[in-house]
């Protein structure tokens, strides 16, 4: 056996809604980049998730998954030992799911606390696309094809992750064990703020530190970030507990020494709004900087983007293809494989007790 073989698996990914921000970097993106070396990786580009909300703009889709992309290779993913896929591009995957919604209620998704949030945040006009509703469905199929040991998230995704783990146990007891039990892999860091202060940084409320964005881009954002709103001179003493500056030096500032030190400042009323965000521009456009180099090498060949994604979207469908094959032999509808037997052997293979 190999040591990639022996090595547990990891499955994560994104739905490719724009290009990738500060919360997913210190959420998720981080932590990926540093267990690549340790577990086999698998990451995967929901796109078809991301088409429930965008399906009148796919084209908007296809540009994101690119983005997306440009992304996981600028933050350091190498493509050489983590597996990164389309999910669209893995058929396994739509038919693993229609098989799990026999599993799941209505009222279970209605009631999942992370699809509650999303409708929110999404506004949707007329009514939620049943795709959307039934998306950690889609998700459960995605963990379960890859057959992943691990999936790293933050908490806000943890009834996801449950919602998983219940399609796995129900399947396993009603069909025999056939499919790995995933645990959540907690990131490090709770969830990053927006720059208005809302409690999450999210593209569709425009609060967001891309890391694609340039290093003026990253200024801007950052002069204008919410902070203490009862301090109202430089001289007054400020709040640390809450303030989004703050926690995003917390999260990304190296120097804790700087970091204490301006935290006990600003609660004296000794430095101002405007240093403690200098500080934060400098350390933000120092991580981001090499990643701008490396997206933008990328970004002139996007041909090998293209053949990155082809051949890890290869490896993937294989993987998911023999898990079909084990939940088609679990749910006795491997036709194909009776059908190529003696007839002695089929009929064996079509009773119930002989399913070998």
């Amino acid at each position: 056996m190999s040591s990639q073989q022996m090595k547990k698996r990891i499955l994560t990914g994104d739905r490719p809604t724009g290009p990738l921000h500060l919360g997913h970097y210190i959420g998720s993106l981080k932590q990926r980049v540093e267990l690549q070396q340790e577990y086999d990786e698998y990451v995967l580009i929901a796109d078809v998730q991301a088409l429930t909300d965008n399906f009148e703009h796919p084209e908007v889709v296809h540009q994101n998954v690119v983005a997306v992309a440009l992304d996981y290779l600028a933050a350091g993913l190498d493509p050489g030992v983590t597996t990164i896929m389309i999910q669209s591009q893995v058929p396994a995957l739509a038919e693993l799911t229609l098989y799990f919604l026999n599993l799941v209620t209505l009222a279970r998704l209605q009631r999942n606390p992370t699809v509650k949030e999303e409708i929110h945040l999404r506004r949707f006009k007329e009514g939620v696309p049943v795709g959307f509703l039934v998306y950690p469905v889609s998700q459960a199929a995605d963990i379960t094809a890859f057959r992943a040991h691990l999936v790293p998230v933050g908490e806000d995704q943890l009834p996801m992750i449950e919602q998983t783990r219940d399609i796995v146990r129900r399947f396993n007891r009603l069909y025999g064990e056939t499919l790995v039990l995933p645990e959540p892999l907690l990131s490090a860091f709770p969830r990053l703020p927006g720059t208005d202060g809302k409690e999450k940084m999210s593209k569709s409320l425009g609060n967001t530190i891309n890391l694609s964005d340039s290093a003026d881009a990253v200024r801007r954002k950052v002069m204008k970030m919410y902070t203490d709103p009862s301090r109202m001179h430089p001289t007054d003493p400020g709040h640390v507990q809450g303030n989004p500056v703050f926690l995003y030096h917390d999260a990304f500032n190296p120097n804790r020494n700087e970091v204490a030190e301006l935290k006990e400042r600003y609660e004296k009323g000794t430095v101002g709004d405007v240093e403690v965000k200098t500080h934060l521009v400098e350390v933000l456009n120092d991580l981001l900087e090499p990643m701008r180099r490396r997206r933008t090498e990328y970004a002139k060949d996007l041909a090998t983007v293209y053949a990155i994604l082809k051949e890890g979207t290869n490896r993937g469908r294989a993987v998911a293809s023999a898990t079909l094959v084990a939940v088609r032999k679990a749910l006795r509808i491997d036709y194909v494989r009776c059908a190529d037997r003696t007839r002695e052997e089929a009929t064996g293979c079509w009773g119930s007790n002989d399913h070998s």
